[in-house]
């Protein structure tokens, strides 16, 4: 079967399974025009869970080759650009003009498109299509690695595979909290965030493995890969710890967050910001967060010097530094005195102590 037919099957797969598979309904902090908090329907850990599983079933009867999508990551990946292009064109094209067309083609003109009475969110679908379609690719180039070199695999190649799904694990399994982000409360569905999550997200995240998964061991030292797995993880608490904080905080101002820190807050005019905690580091703590997890992935592959692993985090700081710039002025519109407030107690925008 050719690889495009390959991809759009797996697209499909994915979409008729987040639609079918039982999953728990949540309230979100998003409103819709009438003031009403969506709902969403949640079951991408599920999902991935099971379309991982039939792709090990697929391998394990010789329906095709552990590596078929490394084999045919060209076309693989040139046939999710064209899903995310007729994606992008169908979602923006279908809903009334926000602005000129190229602005609103690659920012989108609806801001939470649902189908089916919310049991299909488009934000929610697109990061789970990713996140799966990235899994598999990241399968893909282990499985190539090992095939090539069966009696001396590269440990760094499992630890950055090893890491990258639990990333992929744990993001799904905290969907709930991710509704409280950026992504969800500011971003409008388009080419960014359309062609973003069906192509650039499922493919280009796995550049690490990509341009590595034919090297040979390295035979990187255990103390370096410890150290690169700590700097991985030394981001996820960042991240994530910042994230579950603001999750608390707007779902439960007053519960202590890890029962640990009781959140404290500066208010005017009826709205409120947290200022202690992760929160009182940065004003974006979790982007520097996110920056050193990919660094970690990085250096896990044991190939400092290779340009390839390097894409990765490299694309994180071109997209967080000027979205904190962004979102910092977004911010200063809604909350007003408060933000200059917020500013002063906590100067630092991502990295503390210096930016």
């Amino acid at each position: 079967m050719p690889a495009c037919a390959v991809i759009l099957a797996l697209y499909a797969l994915i979409f008729v399974l987040h639609l079918i598979v039982p999953g728990r309904w949540v309230t979100g902090y998003v409103r819709d025009e009438h003031g009403q908090p969506l709902r969403y329907r949640l079951n991408g850990l599920r999902v991935m869970a099971i379309v991982v599983g039939l792709y090990a079933l697929g391998g394990l009867l010789g329906l095709y080759p552990w590596d078929y999508l490394y084999l045919h990551r060209v076309q693989s990946a040139l046939t999710a650009c064209a899903i995310g292009l007729a994606f992008t064109a169908a979602i923006v094209l279908t809903a009334p003009p926000r602005g000129p067309l190229l602005a609103d083609l690659y920012l989108g003109r609806r801001d939470n498109p649902q189908l089916l009475a919310g049991h299909i969110d488009a934000k929610m679908c697109l990061y789970l299509v990713g996140a799966v379609v990235l899994e598999l690719n990241l399968l893909a180039c282990l499985a190539h690695h090992c095939i090539l070199y069966p009696g001396d695999p590269s440990p760094g190649m499992f630890l950055h595979v090893a890491l990258f799904s639990f990333f992929l694990c744990e993001y799904l399994h905290f969907e709930r909290v991710h509704l409280y982000t950026y992504d969800f409360f500011a971003e409008r569905v388009g080419f960014k965030l359309g062609w973003g999550c069906l192509c650039f997200y499922a493919f280009f995240y796995a550049v690490g493995a990509w341009s590595l998964a034919a090297a040979p061991n390295p035979h990187t030292p255990a103390s370096t890969l410890l150290a690169s797995a700590a700097l991985f993880l030394a981001g996820w608490v960042l991240a994530r710890g910042a994230n579950l904080q603001k999750f608390w905080f707007k779902t439960a101002p007053e519960r202590p967050a890890f029962g640990l820190i009781t959140p404290e807050a500066i208010e005017h005019d009826g709205h409120r910001l947290l200022v202690n905690g992760f929160w009182g580091l940065s004003r974006h703590i979790n982007y520097l967060g996110e920056i050193l997890m990919a660094t970690g992935l990085a250096l896990s592959l044991g190939y400092p010097a290779a340009l390839g692993p390097w894409l990765y985090p490299l694309y994180y700081v071109a997209l967080l530094f000027p979205r904190q710039y962004h979102d910092d002025l977004r911010c200063a519109g809604k909350y007003g005195p408060l933000w200059t407030m917020y500013t002063r107690r906590v100067r630092w925008r991502i990295i503390p102590g210096i930016y």
